[in-house]
């Protein structure tokens, strides 16, 4: 049983999206603290892309911001492995596969270095479940999650996803790119009952949460909540008090979370 899932044994879980290195490494390195002291159960941990194509502008922004501040995978590896010495909740990296394959000598590579460092998981937005199988063996062998997504437009591949997911099924709440949205009108009950009818991985909902009362309503819905893109405005608003600003808003989200078991 993979740590990404234990998460998910004793209540709901609040995952929390942070881009690495946004606005510099030393700030998010204390954001990412802050985060987990506040009661994230996982954080995923955004490897900047130059063709983020999930991300909506709010996080886009971010990464531009983090590779114009000289970001590179090994500074990302490096934190984390600094970060480990404080964190011990589940890490993901959501990045691309274009990240993965031109890492050293590829995925062997990459995901060889996750496991030393301690990620737990990893999310690619941008790799079908149809190509998934490329990165399964390597992910097993270095124990590391491939967590699978299931979007509105997955309708009958929903139960075909979830039988194969490792760690926890990430619901897209909407279609799209990630960003705040006013209100979620998919029909999230329904595609989290066919999840578990196929299978006993947990399942979180992310893309366009960021009040606790949508959190609640998510987590109630499946297994947990995840927040990116309102984590990133406070981010990019606080200046110097970041750290102390997410700190505050994941504790009001995590409790909301927690709340729902």
């Amino acid at each position: 049983m993979s740590n990404i899932y234990k998460a998910f044994e004793k209540n709901k879980a609040f995952i929390a999206f942070i881009t690495a290195g946004y606005p510099d490494i030393e700030t998010s390195k204390k954001i990412i603290k802050s985060a987990a002291d506040a009661g994230a159960d996982i954080i995923e941990i955004g490897i900047p892309f130059s063709d983020p194509t999930a991300e909506g502008p709010v996080i886009q922004g971010a990464n531009e911001v983090a590779l114009e501040a000289g970001i590179t995978t090994d500074k990302v590896f490096e934190m984390v492995e600094e970060l480990r010495r404080d964190i011990d909740i589940p890490l993901c990296f959501m990045t691309y596969a274009n990240v993965v394959f031109s890492y050293g000598n590829g995925k062997e590579d990459f995901l060889e270095r996750c496991c030393k460092v301690g990620i737990d998981g990893i999310i690619l937005p941008d790799v079908p479940f149809e190509e998934k199988k490329e990165f399964d063996e390597t992910c097993e062998k270095y124990g590391i999650d491939l967590i699978s997504l299931i979007a509105p437009t997955s309708e009958g591949r929903i139960s075909m996803i979830a039988k194969e997911a490792k760690g926890f099924i990430y619901v897209v709440s909407s279609l799209g790119v990630t960003g705040v949205r006013n209100e979620i009108t998919t029909d999230i009950g329904s595609m989290v009952r066919l999840v578990k009818d196929s299978t006993d991985t947990p399942c979180a909902v992310g893309f366009g949460i960021s009040r606790p009362e949508q959190a609640s309503k998510m987590a109630h819905l499946s297994d947990g909540a995840i927040v990116g893109s309102a984590i990133i405005k406070i981010i990019s608003e606080a200046g110097d008090a970041a750290p102390e600003k997410v700190y505050d808003y994941v504790k009001e989200m995590s409790d909301a979370v927690h709340a729902t078991d």
